[in-house]
């Protein structure tokens, strides 16, 4: 699950429903294709998907971003890590080890 949040205002929304939209106007222009043939080919019919973008941007562009959530919201802070502790200090360094042949 992620911990994205996710905004619910009216200019988001209209715009989360743009590849749906896209998918759907795809859908029935291949649809009428094959019912109807002739000039509802695709090749005739694919400036209906650029109106069809167009229309979802322009709606858009007009609804109230009232309540928008910006995607440059600030991060959470970061629990900064533990301090690590510095080693013990020895109380005596050996300069001679034993067998050394002394």
């Amino acid at each position: 699950m992620s911990d994205r949040i996710r905004c619910t205002c009216q200019r988001c929304t209209i715009r989360g429903l743009m590849g749906p939209v896209i998918v759907v106007t795809v859908g029935v222009l291949f649809l009428l294709a094959e019912m109807r043939g002739g000039y509802f080919e695709f090749h005739n019919t694919w400036p209906v998907i650029l109106v069809v973008i167009g229309l979802i941007s322009l709606a858009s562009s007009f609804a109230s971003s009232e309540g928008h959530v910006s995607s440059d919201a600030p991060a959470p802070p970061a629990i900064p890590p533990a301090p690590i502790a510095p080693p013990a200090p020895t109380s005596q360094t050996p300069t001679s080890y034993p067998g050394q042949g002394q």
